[in-house]
This record gives C-alpha cells, structure tokens and sequence, in this order.
C-alpha cells in the first residue's frame, strides 16, 4: 500500500468503480476526500440516481482512479454521459486492473488509485455520503491531477464558433461580413462592384 496516492487527491475528477455479483459499474465523481490519515479514510459524495451508487451502498465497497492531465475526452464520455443500468461500461475496455477487493479500477490516464471499504454513509437526499476506510492504494503516475478547469480548457470539446454570413470577392478573396451586401458595394481592396461578390458562410 502506497500512501503517497493520498498525496494525489485534490480537486480533480476521479473515476469512481463498484461490484454488484458479476458486473463492475463506474462513473465520474469530483468529491473525493480524505477524512483522516491515521488510519487512512475517504468521503466520497454520489447521486443516488447513479447505479455506482446502488452497488456502493449494497456491497460497502468502491475503487477511485484519480484522472490526470493525460486523460481524454473518451473516458468521459464512458464514464461519464451512458447509464450503467443498461451497458457494461467496460466490455472491450482493456485499461483496467482488479485490485485486491475484487473491483476494477481504470488505469487508463490515472495517477493514482484508492479502494475502500465503507464504515458509515449518510443521507443527504438527492445524494449519500460514503465515509471509508482505505484498503489499497497506490501510485500509478507522475502525471498532475484532472482539474476542472484543466478539463474544461484541455479535453472537452470547445464548440464551433457560430458561422457568420458574408460576401465574398471572387477576384481579389476580400470578405464583407453582414447579411446583405450593401447596394452600388465597391470592394476596398479591387475595386470591383457587388456584382463580382458571391454569398458564403465565415
């Protein structure tokens, strides 16, 4: 067990795995923390509506990968945007180990992994509170934490821009934006009229 993995929690996201008989569940989850040190223990926050959570609550067991800056957007759409009720999130996905508790957990651009096994859980209506003992960890990468903001800025797809209407000359290639070229239009740059201007989408 390697408590340097403790180092690895910050305010990042993680993927969270669980097991209910045959089949492992995971989803994303950003509230993981540490509660103590001496013995080692974690809180973790999850939706009920999430079936990570059922599993959680059923067996008293879960795993946390902590993602790092090398993660891409394919985790999250695996983890993070389909229901585990009706998929196996991890059939065909080869990234993965089973620790001691019997869990998969992602190894897949994550810097750290924790298991736990849960002493008390708390109902806070849409969500429950899972407070847990640390029975594995360890250190996976020296890559930085997944944060927020890092994933935002880096992995998520940034929408395209809106397209503008505009003209465009087809002697010189100069654009007038708007949605009508304006009546007797000369270009700046030929001096050709509105007559030599196509309508195109900038």
């Amino acid at each position: 067990m390697n408590s340097q993995a403790m180092f690895k929690i910050s305010y990042g996201l993680y993927v969270l795995t669980a097991k209910d008989g045959d089949k492992d569940n995971g989803c994303i989850v950003n509230t993981l923390s540490q509660v103590t040190s001496t013995p080692n223990a974690v809180s973790i926050t999850v939706n009920k509506q999430n079936h990570t959570h059922d599993m959680i609550l059923k067996t008293g067991k879960f795993n946390v990968s902590m993602l790092s800056t090398a993660s891409s957007f394919e985790i999250f759409k695996r983890f993070g945007f389909q229901s585990g009720r009706d998929a196996d999130k991890f059939e065909g996905y080869d990234k993965v180990a089973r620790s001691e508790n019997g869990i998969l957990y992602i190894t897949e651009a994550t810097n750290a992994y924790i298991s736990a096994e849960v002493f008390q859980s708390v109902d806070l209506g849409t969500h429950t509170i899972f407070f847990a003992k640390v029975t594995d960890m360890d250190v996976l990468s020296e890559e930085d934490s997944l944060t927020y903001d890092y994933y935002h800025k880096n992995v998520k797809p940034q929408p395209e821009a809106p397209k503008k209407s505009g003209w465009r000359c087809k002697i010189c290639g100069y654009v007038y934006e708007g949605e009508e070229l304006p009546e007797g239009y000369v270009c700046p740059l030929c001096k050709h009229g509105a007559e030599d201007f196509e309508k195109v989408d900038v």
